[in-house]
């Protein structure tokens, strides 16, 4: 992806190198789902907390964390990222600040094609451990979005992970995962995630897991959408680009990681969907360009 002199956000956050405040860590209670990469099981979750995009406890206390009024945070600076960092990790801030900026783009464009003004979230670059609206989080647990704040957390040294841990690597995957988070804030924009929490409220946990199934395949359907617009401008995609997202996606697929951790694959306890259905909805985001095309809830 060629990112390099592209428009970056003014919405990132860089706390790394702070120390986080203390407070209560995401547990229990029945409030708003994280959205990220995991899967159901506890061996399960374990495992997939350290490299992919949630709090393990999330999901061994129910699933859920608590919404209280999105907090106001005295550290956010629209702005503050500098335009330059030197070294590989200066430039993973650069390239998630551009295709943070690609997002805004993106979905500012389609909620203003429906009368609507898109409401753009803050990405917190964090190192080691950070306090969000959602609770204290740890960078074992991977990049997230908190509905409580609005705001996407990452630790840059995911990206580690993804390439050696999950067999992931390009920047095309990594503006995947950045745009998959996006997704779910779109979501919460939508009602999408207060409908399902509620409806999780109401029945079993296997039903409960399927319908979080649902919720992300859309965030990733919402992510081939970026993608799409990706494709239409001239000179920003090279050649594999497309392949590494539709790698990235398959390679964080609940059947394929299950079947890694434990050699058994359990679909009732899915909560991310299998390779074959997030590289289904992401190509189909990819493929339309539309959000029409991502309602997982009334199609298979």
């Amino acid at each position: 992806m060629r990112w390099q002199g592209r428009r970056q956000s003014e919405n990132v956050e860089d706390q790394r190198g702070r120390s986080p405040m203390g407070g209560g860590g995401m547990l229990g209670g029945r409030g708003v789902r994280v959205g990220g990469f995991g899967i159901g099981g506890t061996l399960i979750i374990l495992l997939l907390g350290l490299v992919f995009g949630f709090d393990p406890s999330i999901l061994l206390n129910g699933g859920y964390v608590d919404e209280g009024p999105a907090p106001r945070s005295s550290t956010v600076n629209p702005g503050s990222m500098p335009s330059a960092q030197s070294g590989a990790e200066g430039d993973l801030a650069n390239f998630v600040s551009v295709v943070l900026a690609e997002t805004e783009d993106v979905w500012g464009n389609i909620f203003s094609q429906s009368g609507r003004t898109y409401e753009e979230p803050v990405l917190v670059l964090f190192s080691d451990a950070v306090q969000s609206g959602c609770g204290s989080a740890s960078s074992t647990m991977g990049p997230f979005y908190c509905p409580a704040d609005r705001k996407l957390y990452i630790d840059l040294s995911f990206y580690r992970d993804l390439r050696s841990r999950m067999g992931a690597p390009g920047d095309f995957a990594q503006a995947y995962v950045v745009a998959h988070e996006v997704g779910h804030h779109v979501q919460n924009l939508l009602g999408v995630s207060r409908d399902v929490q509620a409806a999780q409220r109401q029945v079993s946990q296997s039903e409960a897991n399927a319908l979080s199934v649902r919720v992300e395949l859309q965030a990733d359907c919402f992510a081939g959408i970026w993608a799409h617009s990706m494709a239409q401008k001239q000179g920003v995609l090279e050649d594999g680009d497309i392949e590494e997202a539709l790698n990235a996606a398959s390679a964080v697929g609940d059947d394929r990681l299950q079947k890694q951790a434990t050699g058994r694959v359990t679909p009732d306890s899915f909560t991310h969907g299998s390779s074959a259905q997030r590289v289904q909805w992401f190509r189909r985001g990819l493929d339309s360009g539309s959000p029409n095309s991502c309602d997982t809830f009334g199609n298979g």
